[in-house]
């Protein structure tokens, strides 16, 4: 079977495929342009979450300077807003037409089935021999595709050396909450849905759904928090009724990027600042100083929560989390907070409910505590399932190689399965800048497949995986998320060091020391 390709004429033989065209895929496209990669994108448009996931009153929450592509900034990038939802989509569409990304792209094309061309090897071998990968452009087919193309019953086929997964660990399957046995949404009279759902909508039906009803928004997340505020502003007026949020976990939540007057990134984003922290593969005398410094670090953390605990009102509601704020940071949990959220509050437009325990009854929600909640609508902002969506295309045995104890996808530099060969994941790792660190990862990965530099052995990958899990672990409690936030500098380091680029990129060492990192200092030398 290893030469499927051959019994079928129909199959379409191409070098690299990217599935997914958001902010990854599209990366992507742009560093793998020279062989010409096939681009599969579900949808109509390039965006993905930015396009999919998207409220009315979706933001970015950083500057525009934080979240561009290093050979293409914005053109108004010192303008301090946060962009709105739809001019990052625009600033995506510019970046892709200005680097003639888009004619990779196959618009209404999903992918629905991934085969690995070496049938002939049992799943024990497989496992065996996934991290040899020898070349990453072997020669020939080593992954079957089936695409459906706008919702077409018949399946097109394609065969490729090398596959780039781009779809993200958000959108498309929603994560919903296990409920006891008739104690879930069916035995609710009114409208349940989740924020996905909610997305779909136009601003004339979202308003609808809110104004005169009894909303109960579950979550306190990002996605949750705007949720919130959108429901209290179309429910103003006499008519109107509060928003209740339902909140399991608190996490910490920052009103602008200043503390104390000082700049936020003094604290997280630079060469110093990170030094506080521990990191993978660090010597015995960096532990020790790690250890002895960690006085600093704790201090550091009070110093940020005694500024928000001033600034906002989160004692009064009950809002204060029991966990250091570098928790949060340090799992990319960190969200920030809409100008008139606790406005709302004040008016009495949102009001919160905290619970470890619920379920629906036919009023509403019901607590452990005995109390209930009548709802006329249920919005769950509960999250999204990016690992059941990669599961419903990879096959076996590589769809439970996907499972690890720590709760993430394993991946070397966040882009390479020891045990998946000709594969690369790209935008499945976090940090304060996401569109920087899959924009680095696709360079890197691009030299990869150049054969610019070698991987380790699958042994010394998985080595590296453990040791940032270790990490993540020691760090924060919600380390079930590949977050480097507090080690990106030192990753970006051992990155740039893989591919032959001197790690240091500043042009002094005050800079290097005491400025932030960002896309600008990774541009490719000529």
């Amino acid at each position: 079977m290893a030469d499927n390709h051959q019994e079928n004429p129909s199959l379409t033989i191409s070098k690299i495929a990217i599935i997914g065209a958001g902010v990854s895929g599209i990366a992507a496209a742009k560093q793998l342009c020279h062989h010409n990669p096939v681009v599969f994108e579900a949808s109509d448009s390039i965006g993905g979450v930015w396009k999919s996931c998207a409220y009315h009153s979706t933001k970015l929450q950083s500057a525009r300077k934080d979240y561009e592509f290093s050979d293409f900034p914005w053109p108004n990038r010192d303008d301090p807003s946060f962009p709105s939802h739809v001019e990052i989509l625009d600033y995506l569409e510019s970046y892709a037409k200005h680097f003639d990304v888009l004619k990779f792209v196959k618009f209404n094309s999903k992918v629905v089935e991934l085969r690995f061309l070496r049938r002939q090897e049992t799943a024990d071998q497989v496992e065996v021999n996934a991290g040899d990968y020898g070349s990453p452009l072997p020669g020939r087919p080593v992954w079957e595709i089936a695409v459906q193309t706008n919702d077409s019953e018949n399946l097109k086929w394609y065969a490729f050396e090398f596959v780039v997964v781009c779809i993200g660990k958000y959108g498309d399957i929603p994560k919903i909450p296990n409920f006891p046995h008739n104690k879930g949404p069916e035995m609710f009279e009114g409208k349940v849905l989740h924020s996905l759902d909610y997305c779909k909508l136009d601003k004339d039906a979202a308003t609808q759904l809110f104004k005169g009803n009894k909303v109960v928004v579950v979550g306190y997340k990002k996605s949750a928090i705007d949720l919130a505020v959108e429901c209290a502003e179309a429910n103003r007026g006499p008519e109107g009724q509060p928003c209740t949020m339902v909140v399991r976990t608190l996490h910490w939540a920052v009103p602008h990027y200043w503390v104390w007057g000082l700049p936020f990134f003094l604290f997280y984003s630079t060469r110093a600042s990170q030094f506080l922290h521990e990191r993978p593969n660090q010597t015995i005398l960096r532990t020790l100083l790690c250890y002895l410094l960690s006085p600093l670090r704790r201090g550091v953390s009070k110093f940020i929560e005694s500024y928000l605990l001033w600034k906002l009102p989160l004692q009064k509601y009950g809002l204060k989390p029991d966990h250091p704020f570098e928790e949060d940071y340090a799992s990319c949990q960190m969200a920030i907070m809409p100008e008139n959220f606790f406005t709302e509050a004040d008016k009495g437009n949102i009001v919160f409910k905290k619970a470890s325990k619920w379920w629906f009854c036919k009023e509403g929600i019901e607590f452990d505590d005995n109390t209930k909640l009548k709802a006329d609508v249920v919005i769950l902002a509960t999250g999204y399932d990016g690992k059941k969506k990669l599961k419903t295309i990879l096959p076996e045995p590589f769809r439970s190689f996907i499972e690890h104890p720590s709760g993430t996808i394993p991946l070397y530099r966040g882009t390479i399965h020891p045990l998946v060969p000709n594969m690369a994941f790209v935008g499945y790792i976090e940090s304060v800048a996401n569109l920087h660190t899959s924009e680095l990862r696709s360079i890197w990965l691009a030299r990869l497949v150049d054969e610019k530099f070698k991987l380790p052995s699958a042994e010394n990958m998985v080595e590296q995986i453990c040791r940032e899990m270790e990490v993540s672990r020691r760090t924060t409690r919600f380390y079930k998320r590949h977050c480097i936030s507090t080690f990106s500098i030192d990753h970006s380091d051992e990155i740039c060091e893989e591919m032959g680029w001197n790690s240091w990129r500043k042009k002094s060492w005050f800079s290097e020391a005491f400025s932030p990192y960002g896309s600008q200092d990774y541009i490719q030398q000529k």
